[in-house]
Formats: C-alpha cells, structure tokens, sequence
C-alpha cells in the first residue's frame, strides 16, 4: 500500500523515507511522522505542529489518487488509532477511531450482527481515509460511507478536540463528513449500523444497447445497481444486488478463487500488462475477455457482495453527474473512445447514488451517476482523461475528491451549491490553514 517512516507517538520525529500512494503517482517527503496511539497524542502532535509551523495532513492507506494527503510538514498516521470505542444497538450505531481499516468494521460489526447499509467495492481504506474522500459503492436508496456518518470526532488546529452531529455543531458537521482533510484531523466516527443482511448478487453480461435502453427500469427495481462497458466492444457487464431472506448461498470456493483471484486479478494483470508492451492487442483481448463473462447469482453477507479484491495497480478518474445526463454522457464517452486511437484495457464503471446533504459530496443536493474510467498503472493517461473530463464537466460533473482531474476552486464553486457555506467553516475553524497543501489550494482556493 503507502509507506512512511515510523514515528513518535507524540510530536512526530523527523521523516526518513517518502510516502507514496497506493497508486505509485503521489509521492510526498514529510519533515516529520507522528503515529498517535490516543486522541491527546493525536491532539498534541497537531498542536506542536502548530507551535513549530508545520503544516498537518493525516494519511491513511494511500488509496487516492490525488494529492490530497500530501504534506512537506507533520505526516500523520491513524494506524494505531482503531480501537472500537462503543456499540449502542438501541441508538443503531458504532463508534470507532479514525485508523479503524473499513474490511476490519465489516468484520468486527458481523461478529455482532450488525452492519453498514452501503459500501464502495473496496475495503481497504481507513473508515477516515473513505469519508473525507467521500468513497460510496452504488444505490437506488442508501448512499455514500458518508452518509451514514451520524456523529465525529475532529482534532482542530489549536490542538483542541471537538465533537460534531446533527444536533452539535451542525454546520460543522454538513461539512465534515467530506471534509478533504481541509477542517482537521479526523479521530473518530460514529456510523449508523442496522442488523446484518444479505444480498443476492446477480451478474449479467448485456450488450451496451441494452443496458443504456433498460437504465432506467434497471435502476428502478433494484437496490444496487451498476455495470462495466468494455471499451472496444459492444459488451457490458451488469451487477443487480438485492436484499434476501436467504438463505446464504456463497460463491463455491474454487468458483470465486477462478472469478475474482485468478481472472478478475491474475489474469487481468497479464493482459494489462501485455496491452502495455503491445497496445495493438488490447482491442482483441476486451473482445475475448467480454465474451467470456458469463452469468452468476449468489447469496451472501452484504460488505461480502458490496466489496471485491482489487489487486491490479492503476490510475483512475470519476466524475459524478447528474442522474438525467448519465445515459448520454456514457454514448459520448463511448464515441470518444470509437473515434480515437487510444486502446483502454479498462473497464468504464458507471453507478448511481441517490442525493445526499453533505456540502461537498459529489452527490450533494442530486440525485448521481458516476462513471469512472481507469488506465493500468504505467501507462499514458493524461490524453483520455483529459477528453473525457471534457464530457464531464460539460454536463456540470463534479470530480472524485480521491480521484485524478484537473478542476479548479473557479470551477468546483460552480457545481456546488454549498461551496461556499463549506469555505466560511473553513475559515472558522483553519483560518490560519494549519490543513492546507497544493491540492487543497487549487480545488478550495485559498
């Protein structure tokens, strides 16, 4: 995943290595590392940061792409900040720190029969690291990690601890939910849970003409709903998942290893890097690889169906669009891609969220679609994201926080709303920008 040096509970010490992302393509050199254990060592490095004038930036495991955690000041890891504070089954939450990865609370909540409504397909960023990205999976009703987000916990530049809901600070927390790192270091999160469930997952190739025809029906009628359009083909795959009274019915062990480890990583990662040395191939292998998807159905606990291994490195860009423009904004892109010379091994994922509250969620105030186009890590990327961020932003698309683009504060104030009520708690809270860095620069302004 990322590497940083270790450092000392308390202050931090002086950095000896440099971070880099999951994705290889951020790389940041700290002055300094600090790996609080408590929320007063987390709260005193931040203040002697401050005494020091350093800036501040968590960093969990390195999952986004852009330089949102990048720091050249005081670096600092939650990974030993995951304890599970409480489990209120009355009230229907937990409470957990901030380092708490988000595959260890799936795990930790199905022990107690209990789980998280929704999910993104990975699991394995920090519960911090997800929603101050705004990391969300796919839903007709339920929405982003985020959203289920009833209470947190906030160390501020002064060192000072502050806690945030609906009803405490709530400005606070409208924004804070998807916070960029921007208000302050996050130490801990109460999440909305309910009694665990399962879901029937049932995946489908279909041809593009007849996902986009069906969308909205397809939409519709189930609860979770996504699919991949193979560039260079005429093919998807669809995922239709379900709530079920069981009974649980999981993939048999050798047909998951097959799907998920040795296709969908082992082998995947052959052909990607075969199209790399010889793109020439890759429009000949998307033929074959969507051709030989074939049905499946299982039955299983939901952040088992909501989640997959993602093994293969790469680069990716997402940008969330309003639910009406989705079909058009995906034939677009699907031109683009016809009449162009670049060969994409990767999948374009495309999903959906219902509108959500949150000042900078890229769903705020919206009902969304997202799609999502990725290129194998090492390979060129900046043409095809650049054509297509074209498409987007013409359709008012708002960019991944986590994810590679190239707008600015000039223009993100444009396509949300409540911007600028997100900059006055800014103001309120960092007005000295203990929290800043480039990226918080170029997407929030100054």
């Amino acid at each position: 995943m990322s590497s940083t040096s270790t450092g000392s509970s308390r202050a931090g010490r002086p950095a000896s290595r440099t971070w880099t992302n999951w994705a290889g393509n951020v790389t940041a050199r700290p002055q300094r590392t600090a790996l609080p254990s408590c929320v007063e060592e987390l709260a005193e490095a931040v203040r002697s940061a401050g005494e020091q004038g350093l800036r501040v930036k968590a960093v969990g495991t390195g999952h986004s792409f852009t330089a949102a955690a990048a720091t050249d000041g005081l670096l600092i890891g939650p990974h030993r900040l995951t304890a599970v504070r409480e489990i209120d089954r009355a009230g229907g939450t937990v409470t957990v720190e901030a380092g708490l990865p988000l595959k260890d609370l799936n795990r930790l909540l199905a022990a107690e029969g209990l789980s998280l409504t929704n999910m993104g397909d990975i699991m394995e960023q920090t519960v911090a690291g997800a929603t101050s990205t705004g990391t969300h999976g796919t839903g007709r009703d339920s929405a982003s990690v985020s959203a289920q987000i009833r209470a947190l916990e906030l160390v501020l530049a002064d060192g000072s601890v502050v806690r945030a809901s609906a009803e405490q600070d709530p400005e606070l927390f409208a924004a804070a939910r998807v916070g960029l790192g921007a208000l302050g270091v996050l130490s801990a999160i109460t999440f909305a849970v309910e009694p665990t469930f399962l879901l029937t997952a049932r995946e489908e190739p279909m041809s593009f003409d007849r996902v986009i025809a069906e969308l909205d029906e397809l939409t519709a009628e189930n609860e979770h709903f996504e699919f991949y359009w193979f560039p260079h083909t005429d093919r998807c795959n669809t995922k239709r998942n379900n709530r079920s009274h069981g009974p649980a019915a999981p993939l048999p062990k050798v047909r998951g290893w097959v799907d998920d480890e040795l296709l969908s990583n082992g082998a995947f990662q052959v052909a990607c890097a075969l199209g790399q040395t010889l793109p020439a191939a890759i429009p000949g292998i998307a033929r074959v690889s969507s051709r030989a998807l074939s049905a499946r159905s299982y039955t299983d606990t939901a952040y088992k169906v909501f989640t997959s291994p993602r093994r293969v490195r790469f680069v990716e860009m997402e940008y969330a669009v309003p639910r009406e423009a989705a079909e058009e904004v995906v034939r677009e892109l699907k031109a683009l891609v016809e009449r162009s010379p670049w060969r994409i091994s990767f999948p374009v994922e495309v999903r959906f969220a219902p509108a959500d509250d949150i000042a900078l969620s890229t769903a705020s105030g919206r009902q969304t679609a997202y799609v999502a186009v990725h290129m194998y890590r090492g390979t060129s990327h900046q043409e095809y994201f650049t054509a297509v961020e074209r498409i987007m932003t013409a359709h008012q698309g708002r960019p991944h926080w986590g994810k590679l683009h190239s707008r600015d504060a000039e223009y993100l104030e444009q396509v949300y709303p409540r911007f600028g009520e997100f900059a006055k708690t800014r103001d309120r809270v960092d007005p000295q920008r203990r929290f800043a860095n480039d990226y918080l620069r170029r997407v929030l302004g100054e």
